[in-house]
């Protein structure tokens, strides 16, 4: 959520923010008339509170002089002043909880090194790993093949749940928990993250601490009548586990990483990635988040997005970072870099993880805190990042890793994992 006191007393820093973001400006100046009903109101209320006071001693006055009627005249009018003061702390009551529903819809205002653009095209590429495998045969794309082996089943899938699920089986069902372990091992015991086991199933304030409500409700699988949702990513539960806490900061930086099934209407993007496993309703992922010192938060996020990448070069996959331009960023984040693996059936980068500053975006919805070194109180930085999509990184391997008789060679560092060197 954004700061009040910047829409109030910089609110030009956010309608440029909005502007950046193709975001209607009259959200901003629908903000700012609601403050000024509210604020008008408060005055309104203290101004009449001030004229009871005055009246209360003319009462006194009054009372001493053993003027009796002016005295009653002036209870009366007390009355009626207490009665407009109540209702002029109702009015201001009423639009703050208005005032706070409409921040709700309010995106988070970009860092300065965010490049400025309208949509994916204008992403910036930042670096990339790899040189895409050069096939002396015409590679299949991960459905084919998956079919072809008896590994992928998208019909029986469709008869369970409908379109966009995907049944796994034999060694890929293997392979997807292969990359599980080995992606959860990695982040634990070479980079630092605690490892967390998470409800699938949150509360309407979680979703609403960090920022999947009000704005991305249609896109959620809502469960009826007790109002719960299923995660739409483990950033969700990872990141309202300190919802009204106060960390202390000896703790900072917290990382936490966790393995969960995601759940997504995909509400918006009917038509697009129809095909294979690409865009799902339900895909598995592991999730990486951090609680830092707003000092060191975009640190943070160089070091979140390269946890992320090491796990595509121990895979020795192909990618490239990109840093999302504006209008291209997500709703909470201030920054966001995309990792995006090498699929040769799309002969192009696909997005595999998105690792994101929030800064204190999420904080201030959830009232996360810490006490800094003068004692004082204030709003902890969050950082989040796929470490990274499962289906997306199977689907990598699959294509990336093919034979020319349609076997699937498996990467050296998931040997063990799957005692096996080739499936299919």
């Amino acid at each position: 959520m954004i700061d009040i006191k910047i829409v109030r007393n910089n609110p030009e820093i956010l309608e440029k923010a909005l502007k950046n973001r193709n975001v209607d400006p009259a959200l901003l100046e629908e903000i700012l008339k609601i403050d000024a009903e509210r604020r008008n109101a408060i005055a309104a209320a203290d101004k009449k509170k001030a004229e009871r006071n005055r009246i209360s001693s003319e009462i006194a006055k009054a009372m001493a002089s053993g003027n009796k009627e002016e005295a009653e005249a002036l209870k009366n009018r007390a009355k009626e002043i207490s009665q407009e003061v109540k209702e002029l702390n109702q009015k201001a009551s009423e639009l703050d909880e208005f005032l706070k529903q409409k921040l709700l819809y309010v995106p988070n205002i970009p860092h300065e090194s965010v490049p400025v653009g309208v949509d994916e095209n204008d992403n910036v590429e930042v670096r990339k790993w790899g040189e895409p495998r050069k096939f002396d045969f015409e590679p299949k794309p991960h459905w084919e093949l998956g079919i072809q082996s008896d590994m992928l089943d998208f019909d029986r899938a469709a008869k369970l749940s409908g379109s966009r699920f995907v049944v796994l089986r034999k060694q890929l069902a293997r392979l997807e928990r292969a990359l599980i372990n080995f992606m959860l091992d990695l982040h634990t015991t070479e980079h630092g993250y605690e490892e967390v086991a998470l409800p699938h199933l949150v509360k309407r304030e979680t979703m609403l601490s960090t920022g999947q409500l009000p704005k991305f409700e249609e896109d959620a699988y809502k469960t009826e009548p007790d109002d719960m949702f299923l995660i739409p990513t483990a950033e969700v539960p990872l990141v309202a586990q300190h919802r009204d806490e106060i960390l202390e900061l000896s703790s900072l930086p917290r990382k936490y990483t966790a393995y969960t099934p995601c759940y997504r209407r995909e509400a918006g993007s009917y038509g697009r990635d129809v095909k294979g496993m690409i865009r799902v309703h339900q895909f598995d992922k592991v999730e990486l988040v951090w609680f830092t010192h707003p000092e060191n938060s975009y640190e943070a996020l160089e070091k979140l997005t390269a946890d992320a990448e090491e796990v595509l070069k121990r895979l020795e996959l192909p990618y490239r970072v990109v840093a999302l331009c504006t209008g291209d960023l997500g709703f909470v984040a201030a920054k966001t870099y995309d990792i995006e693996v090498w699929l040769p059936s799309y002969n192009t980068y696909r997005e595999i993880s998105s690792c994101s500053n929030a800064e204190d975006f999420q904080a201030r919805r959830g009232n996360i805190r810490f006490r800094d070194r003068d004692n004082k109180l204030k709003f902890i930085h969050t950082l989040n990042g796929s470490g990274l999509a499962i289906g997306r990184t199977l689907i990598a391997i699959v294509e990336n890793y093919q034979q020319p008789d349609g076997k699937i060679k498996v990467p050296k560092v998931l040997i063990p994992y799957m005692e096996a060197e080739v499936i299919g």
